[in-house]
């Protein structure tokens, strides 16, 4: 392979999103009363979307990542969650939710409107 070829493939790479879609459910617990999302049983739920994920077989290289993420400052909206790449923010109530956001969303690519914040 020429260099250039090699330049450009390695560029092609730099490019691509190790995840295709990677979620981040806040688990913000606050010490101090004031509403946070762990409140709502986020971790519990972050778990749950984490096992419908590999379930579905859609966790790994080039699919999907379920994080816990800290604070996100939305909390008075929550529980809250984010997809990126897409910069998709959605509130959820129960599991019931997250199962409509990974069949939607995550694979078939389409906002869930009514959840959308």
């Amino acid at each position: 392979m020429s260099s250039t070829a090699n330049e450009n493939a390695n560029e092609s790479k730099s490019n691509e999103s190790f995840y295709k879609h990677h979620v981040f459910f806040c688990v913000n617990q606050r010490d101090d009363g004031r509403e946070c999302c762990n409140q709502h049983d986020a971790e519990g739920v972050r778990g749950y979307a984490k096992d419908q994920i590999k379930k579905l077989g859609l966790s790994g290289h080039g699919k999907v990542r379920i994080n816990t993420a800290g604070c996100l400052d939305r909390c008075e909206e929550g529980p809250v969650l984010v997809i990126y790449p897409d910069n998709v923010w959605y509130h959820y109530v129960d599991k019931d939710d997250v199962d409509e956001i990974i069949h939607e969303h995550i694979q078939h690519g389409r906002v869930v409107e009514r959840l959308k914040i």
